[in-house]
């Protein structure tokens, strides 16, 4: 069956933004205008289309991704809109890693805010070209030049500049565009509906000139061909320009800058028209590159005829349907009913239903096809990041890139009944959420539940309690610190264990080491000549990884740590992957001791905008939350400090900002990176978790 809309027409393309920015105003703008919406939705009435769970409205902030489906001029788009909060950023990352294009709202204000910058590094690993969005020119201190300073200097990027403002700040009317050198002004009474083309106003028009010659120039840079006729005087057509730049964003040289006011309605129709002109086709990239079962580089191309591969990047339950998982259909084509291959598991998968989703709407399709993005119902065996395949030809794709947690809290369930309630809506919702974790203390018998931040803790309660019906005791919130090898050592572990018939025998010889931040666990295999058996290595790599996660210091996860197993011994009757995992255990736990262990704590980088009057206070208070201050900057009426903080420090910050400033300033927060804790507080913090874990040691004997 033909395609109804050819590939070269398709663009999935995704919405990135700082909270606040206007990604979910500027959506829900783009829906009304393709027609998908006869209504628009407002974030701040709780009745935006994109933002629809219950938590979202109650907010007024997107917290899951939502993806949908509309047209403009004979082009489909597959749209997905992320989160701001940098709690939810495991959101952003998956749609990153599926999407070919990215429009980047920034605010006019604000700029480049903290959070742009991680969306911006994300989209950065996964070279997705991009287009900038300048929104809430509107809005009194708005200053687009500032923010295209910002973007060279804080993003590193070349920002080209499309349009002009036509008026500022509440006189913002519309915009000017600099290739057709054309004024077009947003009708307010038709909702921004009818655009007005008038001739640029006489006292904007040498500006305007600059700023067009600027812009061809850039574009000559990206094409040697349209270079030499500049040179030679020849007059460039406005669509040689567009092609030259589209050809500077697919290489991730170039971002096309475009201006508006998504909430006044203005601005939106242009900024559809460059996702079509200047964001790539699926056939436009590269083929997709992944590993075959050899470990040998393979490729797929966006073609329907080629062998099928999809990622799966979100699993989501839904109320109606059951078990959802999204996947990114890269080649080939699939069909409900279809037997396909788990490639990163290695188990046979079949599909369901396929559906595609407008927010949490669904229609069913038959087929998906090479660049659709959809949902299968009823896959078993996929996770988050795993790779669906043709049987006969298999490839694993790249993986996502999933974040560490940084805080936890203890919950319990409220009764017995209730016990297996909760552990069954944890599986659940740790499925759709990679970055949520679920860790349970043998010792203790605690649940401690692992996220980004208070605010994605407090989302996963609130789901918890409302939309699993689970009754059940949250506690306080706990940071969670890191231990790290201070230097090498060598150590052996040794499990004998005889109990009148066949014994437990395991010995392993290990020298370990502190590894680069951010590397994890690194297990290398040095043993020669049989004396562990290949068979049980692996159970040497899980015990030590087992003794890593449980911590040898303070109970906290041991990272960043290289481990090399030198030798060790066997029996043949007696040993055992369990004698092995044991003494795997034993040695990692004895090195560490040897080697000596730290305390990392997670910290923070802060930005707060307080008005000027304030900042006095502001100051004095992150001074005594350990703040290191790195920058300040003044914008109209408002100081805006950057700072790194622990973590630790900042819990009830919002509050205590709100009281120091009378509710005038505000401010964000993400995670920066581990550093050492030493001296007394580090004492501080091991003393404390001892006494937690013999609190609830005791309170489980009783």
């Amino acid at each position: 069956m033909a395609r109804e809309i050819p590939l070269v027409r398709q663009r999935n393309l995704g919405l990135m933004a700082h909270i606040d920015a206007g990604k979910t105003t500027t959506t829900e703008r783009i829906l009304f205008y393709t027609g998908v919406s006869h209504r628009m939705g407002e974030v701040h009435d709780g009745a935006a289309v994109m933002d629809w769970m219950e938590q979202e409205r109650q907010r007024g902030i997107t917290i899951t991704s939502a993806a949908t489906t509309c047209f403009w001029r004979g082009h489909r788009l597959n749209l997905i809109d992320t989160p701001g909060h940098v709690d939810f950023t495991i959101e952003v990352e998956r749609s990153l890693r599926v999407l070919d294009g990215v429009i980047a709202v920034f605010c006019a204000v604000g700029g480049v805010e903290p959070q742009s910058e991680t969306v911006w590094r994300q989209a950065d690993r996964y070279r997705v070209p991009r287009i900038a969005f300048i929104n809430k020119m509107d809005r009194v201190g708005a200053d687009y030049r500032r923010v295209l300073d910002k973007m060279r200097s804080r993003l590193g990027c070349r920002p080209v500049l499309l349009q002009l403002p036509l008026g500022a700040e509440e006189t913002f009317a519309g915009v000017i565009d600099l290739l057709s050198l054309q004024a077009l002004v947003f009708d307010p009474a038709s909702k921004g509906m009818k655009v007005e083309t008038r001739p640029v106003p006489d006292e904007l028009a040498d500006q305007a000139q600059a700023a067009r010659t600027e812009l061809i120039e850039t574009a000559c840079e990206l094409d040697d061909q349209l270079m030499e006729r500049y040179l030679e005087g020849e007059e460039l057509s406005p669509a040689e320009v567009k092609a030259a730049l589209r050809k500077g964003v697919l290489a991730c040289q170039v971002v096309p800058v475009l201006l508006g006011s998504a909430f006044k309605n203005k601005g939106i129709q242009p900024l559809l028209d460059a996702v079509v002109d200047y964001l790539p086709a699926p056939c436009d990239l590269p083929p997709v590159e992944g590993l075959d079962p050899e470990g040998n580089l393979a490729t797929r191309p966006a073609r329907d005829d080629a062998p099928t591969a999809a990622l799966a990047f979100k699993i989501m339950t839904d109320p109606y349907v059951g078990h959802l998982t999204f996947l990114r259909v890269y080649s080939g084509c699939l069909r409900s009913g279809e037997a396909l291959y788990n490639a990163s598991k290695g188990k046979p998968e079949r599909i369901g239903r396929l559906l595609k989703m407008h927010a949490n709407q669904r229609e069913e399709v038959r087929e998906a096809r090479a660049g659709d993005i959809v949902a299968a119902v009823g896959l078993k065996n996929t996770g988050t990041g795993d790779t669906l395949c043709d049987p006969a030809q298999p490839i694993v794709l790249e993986s996502l890139h999933i974040p560490e947690p940084v805080m936890g809290v203890a919950i319990r369930a409220a009764s017995q009944p209730q016990a297996e309630k909760l552990g069954q809506a944890l599986r659940r919702l740790s499925q759709e959420d990679p970055s949520f974790q679920v860790r349970h203390d043998p010792e203790t018998a605690q649940t401690v539940i692992m996220g980004m931040g208070e605010l994605h803790l407090e989302i996963i309660v609130d789901r918890l309690l409302k939309e699993f019906k689970v009754a059940a005791e949250v506690g306080a919130p706990q940071v969670a610190y890191r231990e790290r090898l201070l230097g090498p050592a060598q150590a052996e572990g040794r499990y004998v264990k005889q109990s009148g018939g066949r014994g437990q025998y395991g010995h392993v010889k290990i020298q370990v080491a502190p590894g680069e931040p951010g590397s994890g666990l690194v297990f290398e295999d040095h043993t020669t000549g049989g004396v562990i058996p290949k068979e049980f290595i692996r159970a040497v790599r899980d015990g030590v990884a087992d003794a890593c996660q449980r911590g040898v210091l303070a109970g906290f996860p041991l990272v960043d740590l290289v481990v090399h197993l030198l030798d060790g011994s066997h029996h043949e009757v007696d040993s055992s992957d369990q004698a092995f995992f044991i003494a795997g255990s034993l040695a990692l736990k004895e090195a560490a001791r040897r080697a000596g262990v730290g305390i990392m704590e997670p910290v923070m980088r802060l930005e707060i905008t307080t008005p000027e009057q304030y900042l006095g206070e502001v100051m004095g208070d992150l001074a005594g939350r350990r703040g290191r201050v790195g920058g300040m900057e003044s914008r109209p009426g408002v100081q805006v400090v950057e700072a790194t903080v622990p973590l630790a420090t900042m819990f009830g910050y919002a509050t205590t900002l709100r009281s120091l400033t009378q509710g005038r300033a505000t401010f964000s927060l993400e995670f920066s990176h581990y550093e050492p804790l030493s001296g007394d507080l580090a004492q501080e913090v091991i003393a404390r978790a001892k006494e937690e874990r013999q609190a609830q040691a005791r309170g489980l004997a009783a």
